[in-house]
């Protein structure tokens, strides 16, 4: 029998972050993304963070960007943009309101805002701490987006929630410090000694619902699984769309920080991708002012790059990568445990193909789960999440 939760090894190493940092999400369908590539670039491109006088708030490198967290996707049925809510009501609602009535009903800004936590640590197995970072959230009732990145993952929750994460991260052995006045930002790191509350606090943070409380790990996957087969969820797969990830390379010589070369021939290829028609197939930016910009894009887009990337994209040439979606449109934004389940599904699978280690990662839209794998893995992958539903 499975205990409720047992502390892995991963959390040992893991140290997290809140970003201080609300945001939004912003769900607009690919047929009307043209009407929004202006504002889109906007945010990318323009600096509107101001510091207390008044003067744009510079970053220190310049490779970094100026807010702590912005994302943008787009995929084969939409785009999600995750931004600070300032930035959607500055740049997004006054385009909305222009719009007619029935283009408006198509676009959705989430009225709950949402916080970042920042995953970073050496020694993290990709596709294990997809789980091990997921699953007590997920047994707490946590609603989630997982985005990862080239350099680390980012979990995005209810800011309203924010309080039960913490408690639910403590009960791990994580200990919480305030890192400014207000509390936004924030850092947790691993003590090493597990709560006592640790088996019950799904149950004492939330009223009981018709459906029994998932305890374990494989109580969740059953259950998010079953929820995936009664609306008609089965994993998909366009094996024309090769994807690689990659980062902006970090070019820190006089010369280039004097010229801005690097960081202008980026944003020059990001704006082709995003103009572009048709949209990008696949095309997830993430930026935030501690990394350089880190992309996961369709191997057919770095010839929008300068050179095709050489000298501007770190990792371009990395191992070929898929993207297995789910089709999430029927169900409720708040819809917990759904990544978490996928990630167990996958691990049990795979752990009995091969020693090898399992590498996946795991982009949340607000419309679609995207399991991402290399190519060599994919049929494996496919048969677990396919075979779930046998």
């Amino acid at each position: 029998m499975e205990s409720p939760l047992e502390q892995p090894a991963t959390l040992l190493n893991a140290q997290l972050s809140f970003l201080d940092t609300r945001l939004v999400l912003i769900h607009l369908p690919l047929d009307i993304y043209p009407l929004f590539v202006r504002p889109i670039l906007q945010l990318i491109l323009h600096n509107t963070r101001q510091n207390a006088d008044g003067t744009p708030h510079e970053p220190k490198r310049p490779w970094l960007f100026w807010h702590p967290f912005v994302h943008i996707s787009i995929t084969t049925n939409a785009c999600t943009v995750v931004c600070p809510e300032h930035e959607a009501e500055t740049l997004f609602m006054p385009l909305l309101a222009g719009l007619n009535s029935k283009l408006r009903s198509l676009v959705s800004i989430s009225s709950e805002q949402y916080a970042a936590v920042l995953i970073s640590g050496e020694g993290l197995d990709a596709g294990q701490r997809v789980l091990d970072l997921t699953s007590p959230l997920a047994l707490a009732g946590i609603s989630i987006f997982f985005i990862t990145s080239y350099y680390a993952d980012f979990i995005l929750v209810p800011f309203s929630a924010r309080r039960t994460v913490i408690r639910a991260l403590e009960d791990q052995g994580f200990v919480f410090e305030s890192d400014d006045s207000h509390g936004d930002a924030g850092h947790m790191t691993n003590s090493g000694h597990l709560s006592p509350q640790i088996t019950k606090f799904a149950f004492d943070l939330f009223p009981t619902s018709p459906a029994p409380t998932p305890t374990t790990v494989a109580e969740l996957q059953t259950q998010t699984f079953a929820m995936l087969q009664r609306h008609d969820i089965t994993p998909s797969v366009d094996e024309h769309i090769e994807l690689v990830t990659c980062a902006g390379v970090k070019d820190s010589t006089a010369i280039a920080v004097a010229n801005n070369n690097a960081k202008d021939n980026l944003q020059l290829g990001l704006a082709k991708c995003l103009t572009s028609h048709p949209p990008p197939a696949f095309l997830a930016i993430t930026l935030t002012n501690l990394e350089s910009m880190s992309l996961t894009l369709d191997t057919r887009l770095l010839t929008y790059f300068h050179n095709d990337g050489e000298d501007l994209l770190v990792g371009k040439d990395g191992p070929e990568q898929v993207a297995i979606t789910l089709d999430l449109e029927q169900l409720p934004l708040e819809s917990t445990g759904i990544v978490c389940g996928v990630a167990s599904r996958l691990r049990d699978h795979m752990a009995h193909r091969t020693s090898e280690v399992f590498t996946m990662s795991y982009l949340s839209t607000t419309r679609t789960g995207n399991v991402i794998v290399y190519r060599d893995e994919l049929s494996d992958a496919m048969d677990a999440l396919k075979g779930a539903r046998d």
